[in-house]
């Protein structure tokens, strides 16, 4: 599970085994038992949410979009693309 960052306690990531064909880019984000997913392309859009608030899953689109070349850079790192 390839973590990109880390923001505020948030554990910003994805996983090694993203679907089979690979799913598009998105990040996932967990603190506890909350978590949620983004999708990056074309925008950065919400997939799920289980226990965040409003305004946190609006903080954590602006660290995305902020951090958007970073996350596509480690997944096709990671993914060899």
């Amino acid at each position: 599970m390839p973590q990109v960052f880390n923001w505020k306690g948030h554990r910003f990531h994805f996983f090694s085994n993203e679907g089979y064909p690979l799913e598009p880019i998105h990040i996932h984000v967990r603190k506890g038992l909350n978590r949620a997913k983004f999708w990056i392309k074309p925008f950065v859009s919400l997939e799920y949410n289980y226990g965040f608030s409003s305004k946190e899953l609006n903080e954590f689109r602006k660290v995305i979009e902020e951090n958007n070349q970073l996350i596509e850079d480690k997944w096709n790192e990671h993914f060899n693309i």
